[in-house]
């Protein structure tokens, strides 16, 4: 019998090597999940406490779209784990090697805030 196959939107933001950072998430999301498929990426200014901070880098964003077996909080796990290989450390200094962001699960939305952003509004329109 074949596992069910949940539809998922995941976020991917980097403030530090930023194209670097999001081809190598490109590259794990496509091993993760079937049926992937990317936005553009776009550049945005940081936001919240980050964003006053000297030289702090923009982000680069990207959504992705695709469906996996995997039920929603083993997948949370899974782009955490991920962040964590790719780089990133939950240090204080704004730096953002990677952050992956499970915005969908089969229709629910999470991270509410993160609808509200404008590059979300926008390249959602791309999925």
């Amino acid at each position: 019998m074949r596992n069910k196959e949940h539809h998922v939107i995941i976020s991917l933001a980097s403030n530090h090597h930023q194209e670097s950072a999001l081809a190598a998430a490109r590259e794990q999301l496509t091993q993760l999940l079937t049926e992937v498929k990317f936005t553009s990426a776009i550049w945005t200014e940081p936001i919240g406490q980050w964003s006053m901070v000297n030289g702090q880098s923009k982000y680069l964003n990207q959504l992705c779209k695709g469906t996996t077996a995997l039920s929603d909080g083993l997948l949370g796990e899974v782009l955490k784990e991920t962040e964590r290989r790719l780089g990133r450390t939950h240090n204080e200094d704004g730096i953002v090697v990677l952050d992956l962001d499970l915005l969908e699960y089969d229709g629910v939305r999470h991270h509410l805030r993160d609808w509200d952003r404008n590059y979300v509004k926008d390249l959602i329109n791309e999925l």
